[in-house]
């Protein structure tokens, strides 16, 4: 059998890599619609209201004072980039929807921005140890490109779910479709099955 010498074959797809993915490796792109509001911290808030038994809003120092939670792991755009091995420092969303107390009929959220932003998850995609609101990445603040001074983190869907600059959660007993979704994404973004757009 002759053997061409150099040949490799092709590279085994990385198993973390959702199916039309590209692994961004050193780069982190910056993407958004609206414009990047400068955000003083001194001024920044973050509250739970809605179908709630006790609405509750945080400081920056308030929140601060929570217990810290940690996520490890990858994020995946809906624009084909996901970047693995990153890790995020913040509060739980459990953390934050246990002071407030959803009430039962409470089934979705719409997640409130400082500039506006808004889009749609359902309960079950913010519970359970999976979002976080986080401040820091990689061991640094997060600019204000990349939501800083605060941004929502969800991790196992699209990137656009985890909102920037973000500012609370309203509850709700119904889907309410945010900004993107009313303007033709998937409701729910799940990378692995390429849930990009509405009928995905």
């Amino acid at each position: 059998m002759a053997i061409t010498r150099g040949f490799t074959g092709r590279r085994a797809r990385d198993p973390r890599l959702p199916p039309g993915q590209y692994d961004a490796r050193d780069e982190w792109p910056v993407l958004h619609i609206e414009s990047t509001p400068a955000l003083d911290t001194a001024q920044w808030t973050f509250g739970v209201e809605g179908l709630v038994e006790r609405p509750v809003s945080w400081t920056w120092d308030e929140i601060h004072a929570l217990p810290r939670s940690r996520y490890a792991g990858d994020i995946h755009c809906v624009t084909t980039w996901s970047k693995f091995d990153m890790t995020f420092d913040g509060v739980s969303v459990d953390t934050l929807l246990e002071a407030a107390g959803p009430l039962p009929a409470a089934t979705h959220a719409v997640v409130l921005t400082h500039s506006g932003y808004t889009t749609n998850l359902p309960l079950a995609d913010l519970t359970g140890g999976k979002a976080w609101v986080v401040w820091d990445a990689d061991g640094t603040p997060l600019t204000r490109e990349h939501g800083g001074p605060a941004r929502l983190l969800v991790p196992h869907l699209y990137f656009w779910k985890s909102a920037k600059w973000v500012s609370g959660l309203r509850l709700l007993d119904h889907d309410e479709p945010g900004f993107w979704e009313r303007n033709g994404y998937h409701d729910r973004g799940d990378p692995w099955s390429e849930q990009r757009y509405q009928g995905d």
